[in-house]
């Protein structure tokens, strides 16, 4: 979803607005792709520390072990310097979401993290029987073949 280094712009975006919890990132960007997209733990996190090593974010207040952070003023002169690079940044992000159209309704998300959730139940129990395999592939194409007429 991002370019080298965009991340960054984009984090430091969003604590320019308020200061926020990594998770609260995590959610606004989320929120932003309307459920289509939601960058990982893996990523955010180690972009937070980078930017607080850099002088641009600084840590509020920590409790059990969430950490609120905040642009620094370095940060925003960061920005400001960087219009250009954040502008782009914030633009490709903007067609983006245009492009996802809001994403499905809640009820479809819920629907489709129920049905992923359902079958990776079922695959961790162990192998299935051809039997098996078959009845839940067709399952999945009937229901892919009512969703296609609706």
């Amino acid at each position: 979803m991002f370019e080298q280094g965009d991340l960054r712009f984009v984090i430091l975006h969003l604590l320019a607005e308020k200061p926020r919890h990594g998770y609260e990132i995590i959610k606004a960007l989320e929120e932003q792709f309307g459920g289509m997209y939601s960058p990982s733990p893996g990523v955010v996190y180690p972009t937070l520390t980078l930017l607080e090593e850099l002088g641009y974010a600084s840590v509020l207040a920590a409790e059990g072990g969430k950490k609120l952070y905040s642009i620094t003023t370095e940060g925003t002169a960061f920005l400001e310097t960087n219009r250009p690079m954040l502008d782009a940044v914030l633009a490709r992000l903007a067609e983006a979401t245009r492009a996802f159209g809001g994403g499905p309704t809640p009820e479809i998300r819920r629907a489709v993290h129920n049905f992923r959730h359902a079958l990776a139940v079922r695959m961790a129990r162990g192998s299935l029987s051809a039997e098996q395999a078959q009845r839940i592939t067709e399952i999945i194409d009937n229901a892919a073949r009512e969703i296609e007429r609706s």
